[in-house]
């Protein structure tokens, strides 16, 4: 029961093979095992789902199988800035460490609908702005491989407890890699959907116009069979988003890997460049999607070298600044900034310091609307160039991470530079895991498609998983 998908335990527990109370209690033993060692699931609620299972189980009994919902009496797990009644919704800032949900998020609804049972909020990234899940709140969080080092960000509490096995799936959110950046360092699969397809609404930070195009939210698994039932419980407009979107979703099964065309593009050509082994096992994948009839072909995307600015003047075209929500000052000046950083170095700070330094480094560009429009038509030029070359049948394999999850302390931005120009050209990408390296830690890619083609992207994900195995439970 810890290594089968949600969509296995589920008709198990239609079929009478096994309780969801079963299931649940599993779960709930896997999280008290391996939690203290990794610090993922920051508030649980066994006592509720335990009542939830067991509310479950007599539904089974009084209905049978075909009345119910997909995901009916299977556990899950939900990242903590995503509002679950009576579940803690702090986003890991101290001025908010009171703060309790009184509602469902929208995406938390839908997937309760379809039957799902949280058993807890998992840890995150302060203001979900950083690559290592850590915050002043909660502490911080460790890989589910080796707690020497990082689970990834901002999601990272779901990456490490679904990468433990503690958890067949959770939500996560992703407006710069939040997702797959956890899924790649705890070797489990992730999907980023299109922007506009799942409402952002009932999040902490609150992303409103074109920026709830770019944040989206979406789930982390350990096995890839759950991600396109999961996007179908969780798409469709809401109408708090104005910017979620009808769109149509298609279905693995009609995606034929043989009738694919696979572009390898192995790096934008930056520096750090990515690691001999990175490279290996995206080859390896290329490799096995060629056996199985597709045509692979490997490219080159100069314009990808300058793909983080692009990102930034579309985050910021509309003027707000996301990441300064709930610090003690809204005013950014040279003093305010000094007196910051005095309190950080001297233990006092509330915040940690990338946060700050994201503040205090990229937040005065916010104000600069002529070279934010400029690269904000880059990203939009980028985006025509890579749907065009992907037409109707091509998909697009690139690094996640210049190397496996880094020790903590030793995470710089650019180790996780490539995944956040997707949420600016707003398309759907899947997080694959490739095996495991030399240190036994999880290696992995990013599979790209032209938006609204979540499908492709997830069909050649199953279809990796097949071939080279998927995630492989850690030993300990």
């Amino acid at each position: 029961m810890l290594t089968l998908s949600g969509t296995a335990l589920a008709r198990r527990i239609r079929e009478g093979s096994v309780t969801s109370r079963e299931v649940v209690e599993v779960h709930i033993s896997r999280i008290q095992e391996v939690n203290n060692a990794i610090n993922a699931v920051v508030c649980e609620r066994f006592s509720d789902a335990r009542k939830e299972a067991d509310a479950a189980d007599e539904r089974v009994r009084r209905e049978g199988p075909d009345a119910l919902p997909p995901f009916h009496g299977v556990p899950c797990t939900i990242k903590e800035n995503i509002a679950l009644t009576g579940m803690p919704n702090s986003c890991g800032l101290v001025a908010r460490r009171n703060v309790v949900a009184d509602h469902d998020a929208p995406s938390v609804a839908r997937l309760r609908a379809a039957g799902a049972i949280p058993l807890g909020v998992t840890n995150v990234a302060e203001l979900t702005a950083w690559i290592s899940s850590y915050n002043r709140v909660y502490g911080r969080t460790n890989n589910a491989y080796d707690p020497a080092r990082i689970a990834g960000g901002s999601s990272g509490g779901e990456g490490a407890i679904v990468g433990a096995g503690a958890s067949p799936f959770g939500l996560g959110t992703d407006v710069a890699g939040s997702i797959r950046i956890p899924a790649f360092c705890n070797g489990v699969f992730g999907h980023k959907p299109t922007g506009g397809l799942v409402s952002s609404s009932g999040q902490f930070p609150r992303y409103e116009g074109l920026q709830a195009l770019i944040n989206t939210t979406g789930p982390i698994a350990r096995r890839a069979e759950d991600l396109m039932p999961l996007l179908h419980v969780l798409a469709g407009p809401d109408r708090v988003d104005p910017q979620s979107q009808p769109l149509e979703l298609g279905r693995p099964f009609t995606v034929h890997v043989e009738e694919l065309r696979v572009l390898v593009v192995a790096s934008d050509g930056a520096r750090p460049a990515v690691s001999p082994e990175q490279t290996s096992a995206m080859d390896l994948a290329a490799a096995a999607l060629g056996r199985q009839g597709a045509r692979v072909e490997h490219r080159g995307i100069a314009r990808l070298r300058n793909a983080l600015p692009a990102y930034f003047g579309r985050l910021l075209e509309e003027g707000n600044w996301p990441f300064g929500m709930g610090l003690e000052s809204n005013r950014w000046q040279t003093t305010a900034a000094v007196r910051k950083f005095t309190r950080l170095a001297t233990g006092r700070s509330e915040h940690i310091a990338p946060v700050l330094a994201v503040n205090v480094l990229l937040r005065p560009v916010s104000r600069l609307p002529k070279l934010i429009q400029r690269l904000a038509e880059a990203a939009r030029s980028l985006q025509g160039e890579i749907e065009s070359m992907l037409g109707e049948d091509g998909v697009m394999l690139y690094p996640t991470a210049v190397d496996v999850a880094p020790r903590h302390g030793k995470a710089g931005a650019l180790h996780f530079r490539f995944p956040a120009i997707f949420n600016a050209l707003e398309m759907p990408v899947t997080q694959v895991p490739l095996g495991l390296g030399r240190d036994g830690l999880p290696l992995g890619m990013q599979v790209v498609a032209p938006r609204g083609q979540d499908h492709r992207s997830i069909a050649v994900a199953m279809a990796l998983e097949c071939a080279l195995g998927g995630w492989i439970p850690p030993t300990s």
